[in-house]
């Protein structure tokens, strides 16, 4: 018998575009409660396995499972049980911030005494109860994400889908949508997000999987995959670019566990970076800016792709 805890399960989930495997095989389980990254480059695959979830885009091959229901068969079924945050903001811009709530609640069928309820009750939690009664159009993008949030909350999903949730949002605007969703999943709220920031997945994600070229290239939590891929810390080298090359080749003595000479600054993943510091000093080097940090999620993208995620 299925668990009932597991409200989305794939097993060689595959999706193709003609000649194109855009998601090549993949299995994965999404648990009640949890916060479930996809991380990856554009064209990893990840809004594909969304669009598969979202019951919008049909699998071309492999099982899915949601909810307990095929999204093919059950799709309409499922779909009013999930909440999707898109990538692209797609709000009435010529109506009001309230008036969005209220004529997306119809599609659901709710009664519209509750729809006025849910609205009051989630401009509040996104902090826009003041803008009620303004144009959409005017609005930052921070704004409208955060309304895009309170809309796709409406129908009280089990489930609620965010595609690259904060892109395109200033930091600031970023930590705001982080907190409102922390405040989700504190509340139970099933969340499953894509995105290619790694500080959003570290904070955000119980769990995450790492997708390149359409697979899954890593699996776990944050900081399993931390400790799995990467070292406890990571020194941070700066040289004048014109003693960069000579600098990476002198450094190559020291046995780091892992070095990434990148353009502008060399790493050295180490299990201690004060140590390693002293180190290279004594090899006679001298950095414009020396940084010993703790490795994160990023380092472990470095060592699974070897690229940076902007590519």
């Amino acid at each position: 018998m299925p668990d009932p805890e597991v409200l989305i399960r794939a097993k060689d989930l595959t999706k193709r575009f003609g000649d194109f495997t855009a998601v090549d095989g993949i299995d994965f389980e999404l648990r009640r409660g949890e916060a479930f990254g996809f991380l990856g480059p554009n064209g990893a695959g990840k809004s594909s396995t969304m669009r598969m979830i979202g019951c919008v885009s049909p699998r071309s091959g492999g099982e899915l499972s949601i909810l307990g229901m095929d999204p093919v068969a059950d799709g309409p079924a499922i779909r009013a049980r999930l909440g999707v945050v898109p990538q692209e903001d797609t709000l009435d811009v010529e109506l009001t911030v309230r008036e969005n709530l209220l004529i997306y609640g119809r599609y659901f069928g709710l009664p519209r005494n509750v729809i006025s309820e849910r609205t009051d009750q989630l401009l509040e939690f996104v902090q826009l109860t003041d803008r009620g009664a303004d144009q959409v159009e005017p609005l930052s993008g921070g704004l409208k994400r955060r309304l895009t949030i309170a809309r796709s909350l409406i129908n009280e999903p089990e489930i609620l889908l965010l595609d690259e949730p904060t892109t395109g949002l200033d930091p600031q605007a970023r930590h705001v949508v982080w907190d409102r969703l922390f405040r989700l999943k504190q509340r139970g709220v099933t969340l499953v997000l894509t995105t290619h920031y790694m500080d959003e997945a570290e904070q955000l994600c119980d769990r995450l999987v790492v997708m390149d070229g359409g697979r899954i290239a890593a699996a776990g939590s944050p900081r399993e995959l931390i400790e799995q891929y990467s070292t406890a810390e990571v020194l941070e080298l700066r040289f004048d670019p014109g003693e960069h090359e000579q600098a990476a080749e002198k450094l190559a003595d020291l046995r780091a566990q892992r070095t990434e000479v990148l353009a502008d600054r060399i790493l050295l993943y180490i299990p201690n970076g004060d140590i390693a510091l002293t180190a290279v000093r004594d090899l006679g080097l001298v950095p414009l800016t020396s940084l010993v940090r703790r490795s994160t999620l990023e380092d472990v993208f470095l060592r699974l792709t070897g690229r940076q995620l902007e590519d």
